[in-house]
């Protein structure tokens, strides 16, 4: 498939090492906070460009009044960047920002430089970071609507006519046409093989419903610390390191709750602003374990100066996927790295915390030492207990097969020997499970019901 120059700068990078500026064109929005916020910004957007091992040699934050539709900045700042891109030796210019096709092309003219807008940057992340074959299919799929936006008219080499050659298009069919119905062949290719994933993905979940173990699915903002959480719950060893977007494909594992019920723990994707809305929509199939988790743990970095923004932002991408409203219930906040909070900061935090009604109070922790962990587990087994029910019966103590199954099947609240040499138990089970406990244990009393259903 061809493309203009310009795409190519602009779309990929020339790779690890290469020296890069990273320009932040911020529209003021007033007041000391918004300052800071821009600073934090930046130094996301330093952090973006760090995460594919681009050498960052200089960065810059620009105040805009007003965005210009031919180079985005005003004439001053791009002769001013283009002073800056030749003194640093940039080969590479990052915009923190979202630029038009035309706007991409005008700046690497007057720059001499690859030019890259956020969007670009961030599908080259995730374009590195794919590990699964459903998560490379994701990213081309979203790097493909990327490309087919950047098929404009003013690319003079895309107006020229072809004739017919069977597939390669009909009489009178310009090359921008051939390359943006080729473009669509391969979404269409590419949406296909994801509907099998999804549908495969579907009967994976129904399996787990069988079982069934709820799934605990671990949101946030990236480099909030997930992958440590999970690593710290799970024992496992998925990749957690100090950047942006370390995790890209969802891994579940299986542990246990403080009375001896099982879940799923899913890991996934960390969200950022201004995610691009195709990414949003390339990884709906994955973002599903999401949508249909039993709980929903949003874990934020407290220690982050742009903590609130960030939470802002993972919400508005939650409501997007549909989870607002009803779903409150199930979505749990985790204030993590409170490890890197100094004793004042963290005695603030907790007090403020405490002032929060317990349905709603966010549980803090530190993934990296463990703290807080323990509240964590028994507010998620709370959380799930909410509509399971209770029962209570009297087991003999040989039939080891029973009591094999209750722990197999069910939470065991309370195991108490009886003088005669059997035992009480008192269990909790979700109601839909019920009738099977029943049936296996026709001795067993309901208690009551621990609230509404999940």
């Amino acid at each position: 498939m061809k493309a203009d120059s310009g795409a190519d700068k602009g779309t990929t990078p020339n790779g690890a090492g290469a020296r890069a500026l990273v320009i932040g064109p911020y529209v003021p929005q007033g007041g000391a906070a918004r300052a800071r916020d821009t600073a934090a910004r930046l130094m996301e957007a330093v952090g973006l460009a760090e995460a594919i091992d681009l050498d960052v040699v200089g960065q810059l934050p620009i105040s805009l009044n007003e965005v210009r539709p031919a180079t985005y900045l005003g004439k001053g700042k791009v002769e001013e960047i283009g002073e800056l891109v030749k003194s640093k030796d940039a080969a590479l210019v990052s915009m923190d920002c979202q630029l038009s096709p035309v706007q991409q092309r005008n700046l690497e003219r007057a720059w001499d430089a690859k030019v890259i807008d956020r969007t670009g940057l961030i599908l080259e992340i995730f374009g590195e970071r794919a590990r699964t074959k459903e998560g490379a299919l994701q990213v081309e799929l979203a790097h493909l609507a990327y490309q087919k936006s950047r098929l404009v008219r003013s690319w003079t080499h895309l107006e020229r006519q072809r004739g017919g050659f069977g597939f390669l298009g009909g009489p009178g069919e310009t090359q921008i046409e051939t390359d943006r119905r080729l473009i669509e062949e391969r979404m269409r290719r590419i949406e296909h093989d994801l509907d099998k994933v999804k549908r495969t993905r579907a009967l994976h979940r129904k399996t787990r419903r069988d079982v069934p173990y709820p799934v605990v699915a671990l949101v946030g903002y990236t480099n909030a610390g997930k992958s440590t959480l999970f690593n710290r719950l799970t024992k496992a060893e998925v990749l957690a390191q100090d950047m942006l977007f370390a995790t890209l494909d969802p891994t579940l594992r299986q542990i246990k709750l403080p009375h001896g019920a099982r879940i799923l723990l899913s890991d996934t994707v960390g969200f950022i602003s201004d995610l691009p809305t195709m990414l949003v929509s390339a990884f709906r199939a994955t973002l599903e374990e999401v949508t249909l988790a039993d709980v929903v743990l949003h874990i934020r970095d407290v220690a982050h100066e742009d903590w609130e923004a960030q939470a802002k932002d993972v919400e508005a991408i939650l409501s997007e996927l549909g989870l607002k409203g009803e779903a409150e219930g199930r979505i749990l906040e985790v204030w993590n790295k409170i490890d890197a909070l100094d004793p004042e900061r963290l005695s603030a935090l907790q007090l403020a915390v405490s002032g929060i009604e317990p349905q709603r109070r966010p549980t803090l922790v530190s993934a990296l030492t463990g703290q807080g962990l323990d509240a964590l587990l028994a507010r998620i087994e709370s959380t799930l207990a909410a509509g399971r029910i209770r029962f209570e019966m009297d087991l003999d103590v040989a039939d080891g097969e029973g009591l094999a199954w209750l722990h197999a099947h069910t939470e065991v609240l309370e195991r108490e020997a009886l003088p005669e040499g059997g035992v009480h138990l008192v269990v909790r089970i979700d109601p839909e499970r019920s009738e099977g406990l029943a049936r296996r244990f026709p001795q067993a009393e309901m208690i009551r019901e621990a609230g509404v259903g999940r």
